[in-house]
């Protein structure tokens, strides 16, 4: 670390979120005196979808930094959640409890399409490798048949045979008692010529077969995928010059050792959502807004969840996709197919259709140049005076407004009896109440009301369409923080290190032996905290939270509910959930007993806070909003053309207040404020923006 290069002599972090359109890298190099300020850089290339170790790699050079400077490397990744997404999963096999083979493809008493008879299904694992043996334990951990070990080692053979790479062992009740489950991977260990052996209980601990079952099926079908992926980054890292271990981001907000990951690889599922939200959270609490409701809007997809209090929403019953429970924790994210990218078409019923399906990074939409040829929202908001056609990254071969007007008139406004500006802003307004409906789920469709929470506007595509939609939701405050389309990467940098635990009980509150809850709550903590240790960063502190899964009796719905501690009466628990219950659904039921599902904790590594302030050089910024002013240019907002400032978003002074309408540009994103609003900027760098003021 040296002057030379421009880099303080310190700790240099980088953070790093491969997207599905743009590799995102924030780099903050924090000098050992607090004095000199932390310098920071950013960088955004293209994802290399054919391996994402390359656009990796891509980054970290485009910032001039020399590998060997970087003290960590925080990586969020996209690989594992395709790989289960497009189903291009390793060959695995799975050895099950004689009489069980089809519960992953049973599933639950649902329909891959609500209403209508019709719709198909593909269980992670193909029927002809899931194989039964002799063996059977009750509800109550006591053996009822014994393991047939013979069995087990004609089955493994019969799925080696098969060419299978990965192996799930998953018997029935093995988290009462795992003692088979044991048994039977150490008998496959001794012939299977890998470490991709998922044994069912070791991953989740938990009643109900099916959701236990599926989870095991996908962390051992992405486990070679993500080790292999590991290993071409590590060796990319190492020929820059990088030669230490970096970690991964998890599903559940949280980090852990990339020489681990592979282990329980099912939990970097959503990895890359996650990161967001964590930066999200982190930023809000050093604004003084801990409820947000987080918006990422990037080129493929946009993803929602919830902050209360400063902590992400967790849930350990997220359905990827239809029969796709991942019953591990993971930050409650709801995903719809709307990103800059989605593209637009009129169906055959006449109707204005926005995504799923998207122009992705190649060829992208037609504004990249690089042979897209279907309307986008990305070329909706540049024919609509929102994005600068001058100040777009990674073009090609630049694309005329007019040629983009043209192909919105042809395919889009011709149909639909529209100019291809009025086309462009239906395009805009479809996707609005698209992704307002994803709100929705995770505000309203929670019992909570958006008007108590600010949106937390992110992601390359994020701020230009926030403020329509706080207005469309009665959401009264909009924060766009200084680095917006780096915000997951900057997640990465402020996540801590964390560890998330689950045990089944099943007991009545009323005779739930509370000896049995502490013993359960102090051993998930002990585990949490040695698993901490062994990681290659030390944390600040150790944090730690526990939790109960319940429900009333006869009920099947749970309710996640916060616990004080280990020492917890029977009256209390039952008092705990009764509020929860009605916080969720608005109703008393006095007269009807809880029931204990599931016991969780989760151990946090408090890493070391970094300084917000930094993320935008504050040498940059003008004495003056006129300062900051780069062009005045035609927006069309509600059906009309405005004469809108264009500010320099880097320029502007900490004290600047901007009446919509106003356009802020910077290299990452651009923040639209609409006519009526009023915006400010507060001591982090962040825009407050205030709706209908």
């Amino acid at each position: 670390m040296n002057e030379k290069n421009g880099i303080n002599s310190g700790s240099i972090v980088a953070g790093i979120d491969v997207g599905g359109t743009f590799t995102d890298l924030i780099l903050i190099d924090t000098p050992a005196d607090p004095d000199m300020g932390a310098r920071v850089r950013v960088a955004k290339t293209p994802t290399t979808i054919e391996n994402q170790a390359f656009g990796v790699v891509e980054a970290i050079r485009s910032t001039g930094v020399p590998a060997s400077a970087i003290g960590l490397i925080v990586h969020g990744t996209t690989t594992t959640t395709n790989a289960v997404l497009e189903r291009q999963l390793a060959r695995t096999g799975m050895i099950t409890t004689a009489g069980f083979r089809d519960i992953i493809e049973l599933g639950r008493r649902t329909r891959p399409q609500a209403y209508g008879m019709t719709g198909t299904f593909a269980p992670v694992i193909p029927r002809d490798l899931r194989l039964e043996v002799a063996e059977r334990m009750d509800a109550a951990g006591n053996v009822l048949t014994p393991l047939d070990e013979d069995g087990v080692r004609a089955a493994v053979r019969t799925l080696l045979d098969a060419g299978c790479v990965s192996l799930v062992i998953h018997f029935l009740h093995a988290y009462a008692n795992p003692a088979h489950e044991k048994r039977a991977a150490e008998i496959a260990a001794e012939v299977w010529p890998n470490e991709y052996i998922t044994a069912g209980h070791a991953l989740l601990s938990e009643a109900r077969e099916f959701e236990r079952g599926v989870t095991a099926a996908v962390n051992a079908s992405v486990q070679p995928i993500l080790e292999r992926y590991v290993a071409r980054l590590s060796n990319e890292l190492k020929g820059l010059g990088y030669a230490r271990d970096f970690l991964v981001m998890n599903g559940n907000g949280g980090m852990i050792s990339a020489a681990h990951v592979a282990r329980e690889a099912a939990k970097t599922v959503m990895s890359g959502p996650a990161s967001g939200v964590m930066a999200a959270a982190y930023t809000g609490r050093s604004a003084g807004i801990d409820n947000l409701i987080t918006y990422d809007m990037g080129g493929t997809s946009t993803d929602v969840a919830l902050v209360r209090g400063a902590r992400p929403a967790v849930s350990n019953e997220i359905e990827v996709e239809y029969a796709m429970p991942i019953h591990v924790p993971m930050v409650d994210v709801h995903t719809v197919g709307a990103g800059g990218g989605s593209i637009a078409r009129v169906n055959d019923a006449g109707l204005l259709e926005v995504g799923p399906q998207s122009a992705g990074a190649q060829p992208g939409p037609i504004c990249y140049g690089r042979g897209g040829t279907e309307p986008t929202i990305s070329d909706a908001n540049l024919l609509l005076g929102r994005l600068n056609p001058r100040k777009l990254l990674s073009v090609d071969n630049p694309v005329s407004v007019a040629d983009v007007e043209a192909v919105f008139s042809e395919m889009l406004g011709n149909p639909l009896r529209l100019s291809g500006v009025e086309a462009a802003g239906a395009v805009l307004r479809i996707a609005n109440i698209k992704m307002a409906g994803a709100i929705r789920m995770v505000s309203l469709g929670k019992g909570h009301d958006p008007r108590d929470f600010a949106l937390f506007a992110f992601g390359g595509a994020g701020p230009l369409h926030a403020a329509a939609l706080a207005r469309e939701l009665g959401i009264p405050r909009v924060m766009v923080p200084a680095r917006p389309g780096i915000t997951n990467a900057l997640g990465c940098v402020v996540a801590d290190l964390r560890h998330d635990f689950v045990r089944t009980v099943n007991r009545p509150v009323a005779s739930l032996d509370t000896a049995l809850v502490r013993d359960v709550l102090d051993a998930q903590r002990a585990e949490g905290e040695a698993l901490i240790a062994k990681e290659t960063v030390r944390p600040e502190r150790i944090e730690c939270m526990h939790s109960a899964d319940m429900q009333f009796v006869g009920q099947t719905h749970l309710i996640n509910v916060p616990l004080p501690g280990p020492e917890i009466d029977r009256d209390t628990m039952q008092r705990l959930f009764e509020e929860a219950y009605f916080a969720r659904f608005k109703v008393r039921l006095p007269e009807i007993r809880a029931s204990l599902v599931n016991l969780n904790t989760s151990v946090i590594g408090a890493r070391a806070g970094i300084d917000l302030a930094s993320l935008i050089d504050p040498a940059g910024r003008v004495a003056t909003l006129g300062g900051a002013l780069s062009e005045t240019r035609r927006v069309w907002f509600a059906g009309a053309w405005h004469d809108t400032p264009v500010y320099t978003r880097e320029k502007l002074p900490l004290d600047a207040a901007i009446e919509g309408p106003a356009i802020l540009e910077q290299l990452d994103t651009t923040t639209v404020i609409e006519p009526g609003d009023r915006a400010v900027s507060d001591a982090d760098g962040n825009i407050v923006i205030s709706v209908g003021v």
